[in-house]
């Protein structure tokens, strides 16, 4: 996600943004032809080319206004909200709301509708953002480049996470060596529970396990998660342990999610059994869950790695080792491909190196299966 800071920043400085991002400068000089309701782009000279009045043709130059201008309508149109986006740009709400009226008068047609309770886009707003959100997150990412090429990638990381003791234990070290490297780069990390908010909240990437329904969302997979069943042992010793799927149908089962009952497959070679599971318990973590499970409630499907010390130290013991739950995918969500450089970096290193960590995870043959996580080949990254 770009930071709208240095966006704004960046249109201040117009020689270099239009020595840098020539090729955009058509899009840019887009304006809207009243007579025929449409949007008309004028010609740009291309570098090169003889003109008496050098390359470019000055007078037809975009007004560096504009720029500015089209930078805060795509953050305000983004957040559908005029405080969020003033707290992200640093400047009153006032002298924002300012601008873009002033901005639609010259356009000639209203952008946002605004009621005391919402903002929402009208049908040209929509389809003027769809125009040049490209732009401007390629003039971000044009900026950061080039400060990446002078001092390395830099500034303020955030990064939103699931609170689970994998991300604890495993994508804290990841994220420690992450930051060893890259001095520049502040890194700021948020554990939140799904969904999380990218655009509200600001987040230039989040950590996901579970994939989000936003389909304008960007998901890169990473790496993929063994998932089992665990009792305690005290609880296995009462109920005694189930030797086939079916017999989990008349076992206590916490359900790390709202509801009674749930439907479970379970897999093994060819063989695909989906039984019906429940009990008086369920919570909306997984973390609780297995705590739960840990005080002898009953069983819990958990990610094998957040069992890892429980499994050590033999407060809990997996159940049908031989059977498989479908496998639990780690993600790297964004809001957009043009990312800046400290999110490409971080991403690129993370990739590599997050599912190496969780695969090379204490491999306690206890746990039935030694395949903790594995890799997602890069070629399937979008």
């Amino acid at each position: 996600m770009s930071q709208p800071r240095i966006a704004f920043a960046l249109f201040h400085n117009k020689k270099q943004f239009f020595h840098a991002n020539f090729a955009m400068l058509a899009l840019v000089r887009s304006e809207c032809d009243r007579r025929q309701g449409g949007l008309r782009v004028a010609s740009v000279q291309r570098p090169g080319a003889q003109s008496r009045n050098d390359w470019v043709d000055r007078a037809k130059m975009p007004h560096p206004q504009l720029l500015r201008d089209m930078a805060l309508f795509v953050e305000v149109a983004r957040r559908k909200s005029f405080s969020q986006a003033a707290a992200a740009l640093g400047m009153p709400i006032s002298s924002l709301s300012r601008r873009i009226t002033m901005f639609e008068s010259t356009v000639g047609l209203r952008l946002l509708d605004r009621t005391t309770r919402k903002l929402a886009l009208t049908s040209y707003g929509e389809a003027y953002l769809a125009q040049v959100s490209r732009l401007v997150d390629e003039a971000q990412r044009t900026f950061d480049d080039m400060m990446a090429v002078a001092k390395g990638p830099s500034g303020f990381l955030k990064i939103a996470a699931p609170p689970d003791f994998w991300v604890l234990r495993h994508l804290s070290g990841v994220i420690t060596e992450f930051s060893a490297l890259h001095e520049h780069i502040h890194v700021h990390v948020d554990l939140k529970p799904a969904p999380v908010d990218l655009v509200g909240d600001n987040y230039d990437l989040a950590v996901a396990i579970e994939e989000p329904r936003e389909t304008s969302l960007i998901v890169r997979k990473v790496a993929e998660v063994e998932n089992g069943i665990f009792g305690s042992p005290a609880y296995l010793a009462e109920r005694g342990a189930p030797m086939t799927p079916y017999d989990l149908e008349k076992h206590q089962v916490i359900l790390p999610m709202q509801g009674t009952s749930a439907t479970w497959t379970l897999n093994r070679g060819g063989e695909s059994v989906a039984i019906t599971v429940g009990g008086p318990l369920s919570c909306n973590s997984l973390s609780l869950a297995r705590r739960f499970a840990v005080a002898g409630q009953g069983l819990t499907r958990a990610n094998v790695i957040n069992v890892d010390n429980d499994l050590s130290t033999a407060r809990l013991q997996r159940v049908l080792p031989d059977w498989n739950l479908p496998s639990t995918p780690v993600y790297f969500v964004t809001t957009s491909r043009l990312l800046p450089a400290k999110a490409r970096s971080f991403i690129d290193f993370a990739t590599k190196r997050l599912a190496a960590v969780l695969a090379n995870a204490s491999g306690d043959p206890r746990r039935g299966s030694g395949r903790i996580a594995r890799p997602v080949e890069r070629a399937a990254l979008p």
